[in-house]
């Protein structure tokens, strides 16, 4: 039995941050069911990889029909998840005190970029545009190059998805003890703000300046990212003074005169990056990986997805997988040591008989009625 089995979930489709956090809770075990409209998804034939492991449905929310169905799957939900502009769902009918209404014990969730309210409630944006504002894109680059937003990452997954799901499984914990749901107001800025709280802690203490590139983790050549003779990059982190010894030592610089002095001797930073940006260009990227990976150097190479789903440490833990013909990473986190099958993906409206012939046979005929015209 997986961990949220016993959760009940309604996804009103939309993009990115929403589809990927009724994925993750699918991948938990809940039973997901989104509402889609036909015509105007974009997804696989054999469906999205964000629709693994749900239930699809169409509707079309501007006819009753469609306002029906959304409340009667929201009468026997946990939650509800919605990505629309502030007032578009009360303007349907489907706002939360019209949900609430039928389901008292409803967590609703609003995912947005800027949030329900504040100056830019209304208006449209994208990943970048809230990570940007919120202050988290600040320092995604070395100073003299432009800040560069890794693909959706920053916004609307850790920012957004995350931080939704944490309103979700905290909001249903509360609705179980207390019979009262809640409505979760999941903006983008406020997550990819808080995520900025360790950076501050360090802040706090000297290691991050105000200005780019002058902070240890922009500026220091101990943690930074090197290309190598074959054009790949690799990493290093060796922050601690035990790692930055054996760094030295594996890629035999101890008696270097240029590594001469203290670790922290932010005057000897430039001829060290220099000199390690040197000696990283001499071999590619496999050779770096054999030499330090088996260190404790805090070493890492430059992946991309379809590398990483061969490197053997992933491969050993089954993070990535190929199914139904495409590239997935497996559920995560893991439980009791193992994690969990990525569900079956969906084509868009898959479930739409299914799902209308169980409300009928729970009570719901009149939306059944509606939505077949018998």
């Amino acid at each position: 039995m997986k961990v949220l089995q016993s959760v009940r979930v309604l996804e009103i489709g939309g993009l990115g941050p929403g589809p990927f956090c009724a994925m993750h809770l699918a991948d938990l075990g809940a039973d997901v069911i989104s509402v889609v409209r036909q015509g105007e998804q974009n997804a696989a034939p054999t469906g999205s990889i964000l629709n693994r492991g749900k239930r699809s449905v169409f509707a079309d929310l501007k006819t009753e029909a469609g306002r029906q169905l959304v409340l009667a799957l929201a009468a026997e939900a946990d939650a509800l998840i919605e990505g629309m502009r502030p007032g578009v769902m009360e303007r349907l009918g489907l706002g939360p005190q019209d949900c609430l209404r039928v389901n008292p014990r409803l967590v609703y969730g609003r995912m947005t970029g800027w949030g329900q309210t504040g100056p830019l409630a209304p208006r449209a944006g994208h990943d970048a545009n809230y990570a940007a504002l919120s202050g988290a894109l600040w320092g995604c680059g070395p100073a003299d190059a432009r800040p560069v937003s890794p693909f959706a990452l920053l916004g609307d997954i850790g920012g957004g998805a995350l931080y939704l799901m944490t309103g979700l499984l905290s909001g249903i914990m509360q609705a179980r003890a207390s019979g009262q749901g809640t409505v979760v107001d999941a903006a983008i800025v406020d997550g990819a703000a808080h995520m900025l709280n360790l950076m501050l802690s360090a802040r706090q203490r000297g290691m991050v300046a105000d200005v780019r590139g002058q902070s240890v983790y922009d500026s220091a050549p101990f943690y930074d990212t090197y290309v190598c003779a074959d054009g790949h990059y690799i990493t290093i982190g060796a922050l601690e003074p035990q790692f930055y010894a054996l760094l030295l030592a594996t890629l035999e610089l101890t008696g270097d005169p240029v590594f001469a002095g203290s670790q922290w001797n932010k005057d000897a930073w430039p001829a060290r990056r220099a000199r390690l940006a040197a000696l990283f260009l001499t071999q590619p990227r496999a050779h770096w990986q054999a030499l330090l990976e088996p260190t404790d150097a805090c070493f890492g190479a430059v992946l991309s997805p379809p590398e990483a789903a061969r490197h053997p440490h992933m491969q050993a833990r089954g993070v990535y997988t190929e199914h139904q013909g495409a590239l997935q990473a497996a559920p995560a986190p893991r439980f009791n040591g193992a994690a969990y099958a990525p569900g079956d993906l969906c084509a868009d409206g898959a479930h739409t008989a299914q799902v209308l012939g169980a409300l009928a046979q729970s009570g719901a005929k009149a939306v059944w009625r509606r939505q077949t015209g018998s």
